[in-house]
């Protein structure tokens, strides 16, 4: 079977989804790898939710950056092509601008205008052919957006949060490819996505968190707690919240695709040939290097240069994701297979790890 990507002819009436890629039999390793490092990850959120938050944030950053971005240009090489990734990266790029500028109500402003921006794209592309659905979007965009305009620091804390959860949709997106134990998969994702969060938010675990109040823990605890629940204890719950999933993000990021979907960045490299192999790996590496001595010497700056930076692969795939909600990959699939079935690889023999 050929493995190539097929695309939609221009004149069909809803996009192409990437088919759901070589089927692969998980054994015990990936489960327990996960269950481990969820272990590791909220053992030091509750002791030292700062340093894992920063030290986190120097080590992997970068890395997870150009891991994230191969994997989604390669696994939806399909929806990111063509004009809608030329406007994409325009919409982005803007806001990489607003981000370099001084922090200010405007920059906020043209951002949160930017970010939907990149969602009604996403929205008239994975809904052509459906106008009832098409004009429904529109009006919860506006909605939202209105939401954002009005109320600017709710709107960060909650994009800070959502871009740690959204790992779930990419791995239940990856998980079509299970033969079997899919449900066992998702359910321990779902676990540390959801259920850990919710354990910590709670207040059960305040007698383990022995961070205290104070600089810098102050900062980023007021970065990632909605402002109307901002005490020095709300304040630790979400910053051991934050430190916790972006951990958990970084090792799905950094260990499990680029492991157990090793297709995302053969299409990625046949993309962009100057990254191909561990060229990637030595660039995140390096680059992260360089981030790391920033952070040492002005750990502000620093912080400000990365999230400019990290708007790309943090926006890119809000509209994927967007377009995979919206029912698109519940549409037609590459090389006409109905998402969901197992494939084949280029032998016509299901991968196995």
């Amino acid at each position: 079977m050929a493995t190539g990507v097929v695309t939609a002819p221009a004149s069909a009436a809803a996009p192409v989804w990437p088919g759901p890629g070589p089927a692969v039999r998980l054994g015990v390793a990936p489960f327990a790898g996960f269950a481990l490092s969820a272990a590791l990850a909220l053992v030091t959120a509750l002791r030292a939710p700062t340093g894992l938050a920063v030290l986190g944030l120097a080590a992997f950053g970068l890395l997870h950056n150009v891991l994230e971005l191969r994997y989604v240009a390669g696994r939806f090489a399909v929806v990111l092509a063509g004009p809608l990734l030329r406007l994409l990266l325009v919409l982005v790029t803007g806001i990489v601008l607003c981000r370099l500028l001084p922090p200010s109500r405007a920059a906020q402003t043209v951002e949160i205008l930017l970010a939907y921006g990149l969602l009604a794209a996403a929205c008239r592309y994975g809904l052509r052919g459906r106008p009832r659905l098409l004009a429904g979007s529109a009006v919860l965009l506006v909605g939202a957006g209105a939401a954002s305009l009005s109320f600017p620091a709710y709107h960060f804390v909650v994009l800070a949060h959502l871009h740690n959860v959204v790992p779930l949709l990419f791995l239940a997106e990856w998980s079509r490819r299970l033969p079997r134990g899919r449900w066992a998969f998702l359910a321990l994702q779902s676990g540390w996505v959801l259920l850990v969060p919710a354990l910590l938010l709670s207040g059960l675990l305040d007698g383990l968190l022995s961070q205290r109040p104070g600089g810098w823990t102050d900062r980023l605890a007021a970065a990632y707690t909605p402002p109307a629940l901002l005490t020095p204890e709300a304040g630790l719950r979400f910053l051991a919240v934050f430190a916790f999933l972006q951990t958990m993000h970084y090792v799905v990021w950094v260990w499990f695709l680029p492991r157990y979907a090793p297709e995302a960045a053969e299409r990625f490299d046949a993309r962009v040939p100057a990254l191909r192999g561990g060229r990637a790996w030595a660039l995140g590496a390096g680059a992260g290097a360089l981030l790391a001595l920033l952070f040492a010497l002005d750990y502000a700056q620093g912080r400000s240069l990365y999230a400019a930076l990290a708007a790309y692969h943090a926006y890119l795939e809000f509209p994927v994701l967007l377009m995979l909600v919206l029912g698109l990959g519940a549409g037609r699939s590459e090389a006409g297979r109905p998402p969901g079935g197992p494939q084949e690889n280029a032998q016509g023999a299901e991968v196995k790890t």
